[in-house]
């Protein structure tokens, strides 16, 4: 990625003095379909002066390149535009703007553009306005919708658990008699609204797993049992979550459950982490299906990215496709 910064002073000699001028920016052709708009090489963004570097740095790994503050563009044929906290540009430079959008430019907010073209949100560009736009949220603002996929939930859930039940047995006899303990392992996780609620899975862990205190779950984690790592690796450990999702503290898809031991130290690391409890918790997400497993901060990060554009993009559709993509997961050993 190459980033370009342009230097023009705004406010000494405004971009745009006349009528003239105003008819020096046009545009010969636009794009077919804003697929085409998405696999532009490069694009043009605009932004308060303080906030270029930050840009910068944060689309710095992306694979097309970004031209920041290019105020003598003149031809916006095919030329893809975008704006960041537009609110804090000045008058000139925000008619500038407009007057690209009149002109027919592909004009959009960044962090919309990023959201369509990389299918995660960037959660480093986000600022408080971005979540206070609730209607923008159907999931959040829509009665219909919720009520949709509460049913959809219950009929999936009760169906799940039925189809699951050999699977279940099968599981439930291979821990007991691998390890003493339970069969049913119970943990307190943050659910909607910061409410914390219970958690079923199958126990997956010694039963001593937490004797030291909390901690974070690694990739080969040594407190995992032989029958663990299976149930885990084919989800089957999730099953029982389903009674969660009966009971209402849980849907079949949504951000997955963290602990509010764990969150008080994400969300001193993570901007608006606490956003993700807007909506229930899913027993299986979009950031499960598109990033592999992670305990760290940074994976942590990325899977908050997924988790957001969910909220924000969530729909009948999506939920289907984050199904399917479940099952795929499942059948590959693509889990835990």
């Amino acid at each position: 990625m190459n980033l370009k910064v342009g230097t023009p002073d705004m406010n000494e000699e405004p971009v745009i003095n006349n009528q003239e001028q105003l008819k020096s920016i046009f545009i010969t052709e636009s794009f077919k379909s804003k697929s085409e708009a998405l696999k532009q090489s490069v694009i043009y963004v605009f932004c308060p002066e303080e906030c270029a570097s930050n840009i910068g740095e944060i689309i710095d790994d992306y694979t097309f390149d970004i031209i920041i503050n290019d105020y003598s563009i003149t031809d916006f044929t095919k030329k893809v535009v975008c704006h960041y906290q537009s609110a804090h540009l000045s008058k000139q430079q925000r008619k500038f703007l407009v007057n690209a959008t009149e002109c027919g430019a592909w004009v959009e907010p960044l962090v919309s553009y990023l959201d369509d073209r990389l299918k995660y949100t960037e959660v480093r560009l986000l600022h408080s306005s971005y979540f206070l736009h609730q209607k923008a949220f159907s999931i959040l603002s829509n009665k219909r919708t919720q009520v949709a996929k509460r049913c959809v939930d219950i009929v999936s859930a009760i169906l799940l658990l039925i189809v699951t039940i050999p699977f279940s047995i099968f599981a439930a006899l291979l821990i007991k008699l691998e390890s003493p303990g339970p069969i049913l392992f119970k943990q307190k996780r943050t659910g909607q609204y910061n409410k914390q609620f219970e958690v079923y899975k199958f126990r997956s862990m010694r039963n001593d797993a937490e004797k030291n205190g909390a901690q974070w779950a690694s990739k080969n984690d040594a407190r995992v049992t032989k029958v663990g790592k299976f149930i885990r690796k084919t989800r089957i450990d999730e099953i029982p979550q389903l009674i969660n999702v009966i009971q209402g503290t849980m849907s079949i898809v949504g951000p997955r459950p963290e602990r509010e031991v764990f969150i008080k130290d994400l969300e001193k690391e993570i901007p608006y982490y606490r956003f993700r409890h807007a909506v229930k918790p899913g027993v299986t997400g979009l950031a499960q299906v598109s990033y592999p497993y992670g305990a760290s901060v940074e994976d942590a990060i990325w899977k908050h990215k997924y988790d957001i554009h969910y909220i924000k993009h969530h729909s009948a559709l999506l939920d289907i496709k984050i199904l399917l993509m479940t099952v795929r997961t499942v059948i590959f050993g693509m889990g835990r």
